[in-house]
């Protein structure tokens, strides 16, 4: 796959020198990369000497607004009017904290620091006549530090904070003298800090500064009163950008040989509708917010075509020298992408009907795209949580890990020269318009403590650790296997439930039909008419599903087929000695003919379903498994299932050696008082086949657990083992200890709940504890996805109060709808034998749900190859006594989503997924190239019909001619009769 990657990434990158309007095929471009493979994790470390950044703006951290003559901002103006709650006078006080900011960007092992100058600080009214000695010391102070702790700065000159007193002089950024103003202030600022300075933004987001500053008014200054006047502030901002820039390139750079550029940011969009308009309209909205400046930065110096038609006078023009004067002044191109007001648009006015997205990675191409393949320096990038105290910041981590790997994929896959990472933010601070609302630190700061003390976060840890390894570089375990499993392991196919179909056939069909041959062929009975009846006993050939079912699972190439039999169906009085004899017969019919096709039948005697009985209608009442002796006749439940075990042990075992008694009980929406009954069921059912059948039948029996696996959310933190162990604990050690262990509820269990005063977990008996302790054969479990646990809760996630545990996913794993997790099963079949030592284990169920209309299923393919990959890792390379592997499931008809085949109107579909799973198992696994081959036994050829020559009944036509029909009738002549044959 790795292989597949790079040739891929090969020939998408060898493009013609990229042109305005390119970016159009981004994307088209990520619509037919392989799905999922190219979602999946990517495994591989960044380029040598990528630059890994962490950033924060004065204003948010900086506190100290009227201490040593620093002056006001619109910032401190504003949040002091309307129905403003907080303002960042204090921030984090990072003024007075210079040492424990610097220690804390030493602790995460970044290589930059980006942070912006508070102009206002520097010069209290934003001019050079105003200088601060004070302030202008406070950030030489930064940067030696910084120097010393050998990380480099880069520094924003302008990150929205203006001097309050140039708002009110000249209206802000709406006048054109702003352009000199900026300009002899980042004069100043590249003659007193240049010499240890590499890397400058001069404007952050100018985007949000002219659109939510000038025009809705969210932000500072918050004028929103002419629609026009964004357009002119962008029109200021760009010129100002530009003036800096020439004034680097004649006087410092030479010497100071640093480099300059202007910080924009974006969301990302998708069209509403795969119509090309739509894309159009995409390309639009994100001219709107990032074209909008960087078309005339790194294209022609002109806004871009979109803009001039949809606007045409409101937006202003360059003259031709003002546009040579922009073009190019942009060294690299500094992108912001993440939880900015760039991305929450606030309104839908920019996305011009089309749907807003959080993809890093495509905006990423589309900017290299559409602007000639620039240097790119990620400047800002992150997530948030919402205000808390917590040290625990799941989201944010898992967020940072999306985009870190986006970032990744666009190097490695796309092709794209990103220079450098920078996440958002160093610490918590103030917010803008949602002030300490959120939170986007790495560091946590306690706001009430004197010294605003600040604490790493898991993020943090999480940052520091992906730095050191310089991305994700490939572990041994995250290498596919190759291998073999052993001849005797069972491969199946597992079915909820089978297609039972028990109306008469031609065969026992009395009726008279008209052929209407001159037309469509159609059959027509004809009432009233009938021949007699047959004296012919019925036949397995009877049932034409029988047939259609086992040829489709004979085409799997499968050695086993796990289906669950309907007990309310088949003992529909609770009496097993009124069984649906008919029910009972088809049974027999199709495990018998899974027999002459080679297939071994695996029988789960109750599925548990939450949404149609299960149980016979005597029991199927609100107590279900709880129902008590109601009358003579009336066993309780755990009885009643074990005579109803009996029943089918002793009509169906001769072909049967591999029974389930209770499938998946350990439902989330069972009580502990209905489990108990349920694994005194299932003791009963195991002892009945213990006494009675094991010696002449010699099957297995045993219960399935679910068990998807549950890895803790920071699997650095020992915090969260615990709270996973407990979920496993209430998961599956929950029936898997009384059974497979010592007769007992879990011992974790029991104490939580004995914390929570809780008495709802029953007490074993003595009788009950031997009964259950030991009633098994194998350990069988279905395991579909992987869930991620801490004991922080956050909102948006599911938080479960009893196990004071939230369940959450990472972000970049692959969902449909539930997250694809393929090392999950390892670990799951690891966890049994840590806890149950060497017992058989059969996985009986693992499958992806995916659109039915999929028949190219991708998804399922990638899902059945890497899921047994796992299971051959913990086979081969764990000991895991693994015994067989089941896929889940044969058909959509039965099992809606989950299918190998899939259904249009009456056609039966092969899908893809199909023929790999039937390659992996011709191959028993994935075995080596150049490996001798294994040498397994060959199972004897199935019976395809039967031999030619042996006794079967024959089938006669009489035709009779009249009135355009065919009237036929069908004669059935017997040369032998047997109850069981071929078809």
């Amino acid at each position: 796959m790795r292989v597949a990657l790079a040739l891929l990434a090969s020939l998408l990158s060898s493009t013609a020198t990229a042109k305005p309007q390119d970016g159009l095929r981004t994307w088209g471009r990520f619509g037919k990369l392989p799905f999922p493979g190219d979602k999946a994790s990517l495994y591989g470390t960044f380029p040598e000497g990528f630059a890994w950044a962490v950033g924060t703006a004065a204003y948010q951290v900086e506190g100290a607004y009227d201490r040593d003559g620093k002056g006001p901002s619109v910032w401190d103006t504003f949040t002091r009017g309307g129905t403003r709650m907080a303002t960042g006078d204090v921030g984090s006080d990072s003024y007075h904290n210079v040492r424990a900011d610097v220690r804390a960007v030493r602790q995460l092992g970044v290589t930059h620091y980006r942070f912006s100058l508070s102009w206002s600080r520097i010069f209290p009214d934003g001019t050079r006549a105003s200088y601060n000695e004070a302030g202008a010391n406070y950030y030489r102070t930064l940067i030696r530090g910084l120097r010393e702790a050998r990380v480099e700065p880069v520094v924003t000159l302008y990150h929205w904070d203006l001097p309050d007193s140039l708002q009110r002089a000249h209206g802000g950024w709406a006048s054109d003298r702003m352009v000199d103003l900026f300009r002899d202030y980042a004069d100043f600022c590249f003659q007193t800090y240049g010499n240890d300075v590499k890397y400058w933004i001069t404007i952050d987001n100018p985007f949000v500064v002219a659109w939510h500053g000038y025009g809705t008014g969210v932000v500072a200054p918050g004028i929103k009163n002419d629609p026009d006047l964004p357009f002119r502030v962008g029109h200021n901002l760009l010129k100002a950008h530009a003036a800096a820039w020439h004034l680097y390139r004649r006087r410092y750079r030479a010497e100071q040989r640093g480099q300059l550029s202007m910080a924009l940011a974006s969301h990302w969009i998708r069209p509403s509708r795969t119509r090309r308009e739509n894309l159009r309209e995409c390309q639009c909205s994100l001219d709107h917010v990032l074209g909008w400046f960087a078309r005339p930065l790194f294209a022609d110096g002109e806004y871009p075509p979109c803009m001039r038609e949809r606007l045409g006078a409101r937006l202003p023009s360059f003259t031709r020298e003002e546009r040579e004067e922009i073009r190019g002044t942009a060294d690299f191109f500094a992108l912001s992408h993440g939880a900015s007001l760039s991305f929450h648009l606030i309104n839908d006015s920019l996305k011009f009907g089309q749907q807003e997205e959080l993809d890093l990675r495509m905006l990423l191409y589309w900017v290299n795209a559409e602007y000639d393949m620039p240097p790119i320096l990620v400047v800002q990038s992150g997530w948030y949580v919402l205000g808390t105290t917590n040290i625990e910041d799941p989201k944010h981590m898992y967020y940072l890990k999306r985009f870190i790997l986006e970032t990744l994929k666009s190097i490695r896959i796309d092709r794209v020269n990103v220079i450098g990472y920078t996440a958002w933010s160093l610490m918590d601070g103030f917010e803008w318009h949602r002030e300490y609302g959120i939170r986007t630190g790495l560091y946590h700061v306690d706001f009430h403590t004197p010294d605003m003390k600040r604490e790493p976060k898991t993020s943090a840890t999480f940052y520091r650790m992906l730095i050191q390894r310089n991305g994700f570089p490939e572990l041994p375990e995250n290498r596919p296997a190759q291998g073999v499993f052993p001849c005797d392991f069972a491969w199946g196919i597992s079915a909820n439930s089978i297609q039972v179909e028990t109306t008469p056939t031609q065969f026992a069909d009395p009726s008279v039909y008209l052929w209407n041959r001159s037309s469509n062929g159609e059959l027509k009975r004809l009432a009233g008419l009938s021949v007699s009846p047959l004296n012919r006993a019925a036949h397995c050939a009877n049932y034409a599903t029988i047939r259609q079912q086992v040829n489709e699972i004979r085409q799997v190439g499968v050695s086993h087929f796990h289906f669950s039999l309907n007990w309310s169906a088949l003992v529909p009085t609770g009496d097993v000695s009124q069984p649906n004899a008919t029910l009972l017969r088809y049974y027999r019919c199709f495990t018998q003919q899974l027999l002459r096709a080679n297939v071994t039948p695996v029988i789960t005697l109750w599925h548990h379903t939450s949404d149609t009985p299960s149980l016979p209608a005597p029991l199927h009442t609100t107590n279900k498994w709880l129902n008590r002796r109601a009358r003579e006749r009336t066993p309780e439940a755990p009885e009643a299932f074990a005579a109803y075990a009996r029943l089918c042990y002793r009509e169906l075992g001769e072909h049967v050696k591999l029974w389930i008694t209770l499938n998946e009980p350990n439902d989330e929406t069972v009580g502990y008082q209905e489990g108990h009954q349920m694994l005194r069921a299932h003791a009963l059912a195991w002892h009945a086949y213990h006494r009675h059948f094991r010696h002449t039948q010699g099957g297995q029996v045993s219960l399935a657990l679910q068990m998807d696996w549950v890895e803790p959310a920071f699997s650095f933190r020992r915090e969260d083992v615990e709270p996973a162990k407990r979920v496993l604990d209430f998961r599956v050690g929950w029936f898997a200890e009384p059974i497979f262990g010592k007769g007992d509820y879990p011992v974790g269990m029991r104490s939580w709940l004995r914390q929570l005063n809780s008495l709802d977990l029953p007490v074993f008996n003595e009788e009950d504890r031997q009964l259950v302790k030991g009633t098994y054969d194998f350990f069988a479990i279905s395991h579909f996805s992987t869930d991620l646990v801490t004991h922080a809760k956050e909102d948006s996630y599911t938080y479960i109060a009893k196990l004071e545990v939230q369940y959450m996913i990472d972000t970049t794993w692959i969902m449909s709808p539930r997250p694809v997790v393929p090392w999950g099963l390892r670990k799951a079949l690891n966890w049994v034998k840590q806890h149950y030592s060497d017992v058989p284990i059969y996985v009986m169920a693992n499958g992806v749900q995916e659109d039915p209309a999929r028949f190219k299923d991708s998804l399922r393919v990638y899902f059945l190859y890497n899921y047994i990959n796992e299971a051959l890792k913990a086979s081969t390379l764990d000991g895991v006594n693994l015994k067989g592997y089941f896929a889940y499931a044969l058909s959509d008809m039965r099992d809606p989503g989950f299918g190998l085949y899939g259904q249009v109107n009456d056609e039966v579909i092969i899908k893809a997924s199909l023929s790999n799973y039937r390659n992996i198992i011709e191959h028993n696994g994935f075995p080596e190239q150049g490996v001798v081959p294994q040498q397994c036994p060959r199972d004897p050829q199935p019976c395809l019909g039967c031999q030619l020559l042996s006794k079967r009944p024959l089938l006669g036509f009489l035709t009779l001619l009249g009135s355009g029909f065919l009237i036929t009738l069908g004669l059935i002549i017997y040369y032998a009769a047997k109850r069981h044959e071929c078809y």
